[in-house]
């Protein structure tokens, strides 16, 4: 594939031929906010504002980013609340190059006629590594079928400097009316709108999703003091779902997180977070026995390591049971609104995997 870089640099000021200000409305008089936005009404092929190209045979969009300082944590590498908003921000700039982006939260022109917006479903992210501050990196991002009334759009993140993939993910969409907020069926107009856009390609395969179990009022861990600011809200009117994720993750000790990285989330949602409602975040840690550093899992009899069988007797006979742990690899987590009676609606359902943090120097010298 060819560099975006260098993609913009043979492209200069071809972006402004592909660029038209959104069309005069039927009173004849342009809005300040359509001038300020210049939201193209057809197809862009390179965006050098954004650092977004178009690929996949014309259908996919790749977009270039520098991480940026606040976008990071105290270890200096990209936290998982970034990754996701570079997913919606890369999300929103594919469908503003498409040329079918109305003046909603990346709604199309049908869309918005049709009082529909769209809310995530289901997502699923794997993480390989993080990339750091000050790295750059590119993200390509592309949409498919997913039933008949849903869509399918997947992620990929990679170093820009070697080639290496960061990480994936997957996700599910489907269309709320804006008025009832009743989830609705995609009218065949929109259908034609995005279908041409739709490839088959996934980053990553679901062949039988595993479904997350409801935790109880006996979770391990409990947050009841969760409530949603104003920041939080997006242009839906609903808090944005990168937020859900800081709930749940708020709920694991620190002591954890500081010698653990997250590795892959999955995320259910069950119905929209207003501004008004109180949260109440619930996790529970699964016991599944002695784990590798590595994250693969092992019994009490034998134990592999690089793909060794060795007797756990010779394992503790050379303290090489140092580099195992007992601590739990993944979480389950519930949101739920926290109401006064004891009926509690879900928000959304989680599921974290993690592995142990390895320290530069793995072993001590001699």
């Amino acid at each position: 594939m060819t560099k975006p870089d260098a993609v913009l640099s043979q492209t200069s000021g071809v972006s402004a031929t592909f660029t038209s200000v959104a069309p005069v409305s039927e009173n004849g008089y342009i809005s300040e906010e359509q001038v300020r936005q210049n939201i193209p009404t057809k197809k862009q092929f390179v965006d050098s504002h954004r650092q977004g190209v178009i690929i996949e045979g014309g259908v996919g969009y790749r977009q270039t980013v520098v991480i940026r300082s606040y976008e990071v944590g105290p270890d200096k590498t990209t936290t998982i609340e970034s990754i996701l908003n570079f997913f919606q921000e890369t999300a929103l700039n594919h469908v503003w190059m498409s040329g079918l982006l109305s003046n909603g939260f990346g709604a199309t022109h049908g869309m918005m006629r049709n009082n529909l917006i769209w809310v995530v479903s289901r997502m699923h992210v794997q993480v390989d590594r993080y990339p750091i501050w000050g790295e750059i990196i590119e993200i390509d991002t592309w949409v498919g079928a997913s039933g008949k009334n849903g869509m399918r759009r997947d992620w990929l993140i990679r170093s820009q400097a070697t080639g290496v993939v960061f990480a994936r993910a997957t996700s599910t969409w489907v269309m709320m009316n804006k008025k009832t907020r009743r989830l609705s069926k995609m009218p065949e107009e929109v259908m034609a709108e995005i279908s041409p856009w739709f490839i088959e390609k996934q980053a990553i395969k679901e062949d039988n999703p595993e479904k997350i179990l409801k935790l109880d009022c006996k979770a391990t861990y409990v947050n009841s003091d969760s409530k949603p600011k104003r920041s939080d809200l997006d242009m839906n009117q609903h808090v944005n779902n990168v937020k859900y994720v800081g709930w749940m993750l708020e709920t694991i000790p620190d002591s954890f997180l500081e010698s653990h990285l997250l590795s892959s989330i999955i995320l259910e949602y069950r119905r929209e977070c207003g501004s008004s409602d109180i949260v109440q975040s619930l996790s529970e840690p699964d016991d599944e026995g002695i784990i590798l550093q590595e994250g693969i899992e092992c019994d009490s009899h034998i134990n592999f390591l690089n793909g060794l069988s060795l007797a756990s007797e010779i394992l503790e006979g050379s303290g090489l049971l140092g580099s195992f742990s007992k601590a739990p690899l993944r979480f389950t987590h519930l949101l739920q609104i926290d109401g006064r009676d004891s009926r509690k609606e879900e928000i959304a359902r989680g599921r974290t995997t993690w592995k142990k943090k390895f320290s530069s120097m793995p072993f001590s010298p001699s």
